[in-house]
């Protein structure tokens, strides 16, 4: 099976550090290797170093979201299909979303697929997490999206 990543290149990476706990460190990835928004295919691949429960990952997108201002309405539709995407993470796990030029969405965990996602809306809704001028941890996004700011 091909390498979901094979046809694009790293973009950026940066590790998520809150207080004195490592999270994970993630790596995006594009077509030609800058960063623009809702330019697809793009791929954001986060290796985890900690364990994290399915359903605080599902959690956090969620507060997340509403954070962005993504309306309930419109993400509500999606948490059943995380729900059943999403696995416990341990240490050392790796999960990986591409989001395709025609935006569908596939999740991968440690390099099999897990799940898609057709919502054409997904895909760039889930990245703003990471890529939103607005997101929670802009430093982390800076270095994501290559930019030296």
């Amino acid at each position: 099976m091909a390498n979901p990543l094979d046809d694009l290149k790293k973009v950026g990476e940066a590790k998520l550090k809150v207080l004195f706990w490592d999270v994970y460190n993630s790596s995006l990835y594009s077509k030609t290797g800058e960063y623009q928004a809702e330019q697809f295919p793009q791929a954001l691949k986060i290796n985890y170093l900690r364990d994290i429960d399915a359903e605080d990952l599902i959690e956090r997108t969620q507060d997340e979201w509403v954070k962005l201002g993504i309306k309930q309405v419109t993400f509500s539709q999606w948490i059943p299909l995380l729900t059943n995407i999403f696995p416990d993470i341990k240490k050392g796990d790796t999960l990986l979303l591409t989001v395709s030029e025609n935006q569908q969405s596939e999740f991968f965990f440690n390099g099999k697929t897990i799940g898609k996602i057709t919502d054409q809306t997904f895909g760039k809704s889930f990245l703003r997490i990471w890529l939103d001028e607005n997101c929670s941890y802009p430093k982390v996004r800076n270095k994501l999206i290559g930019s030296n700011n």
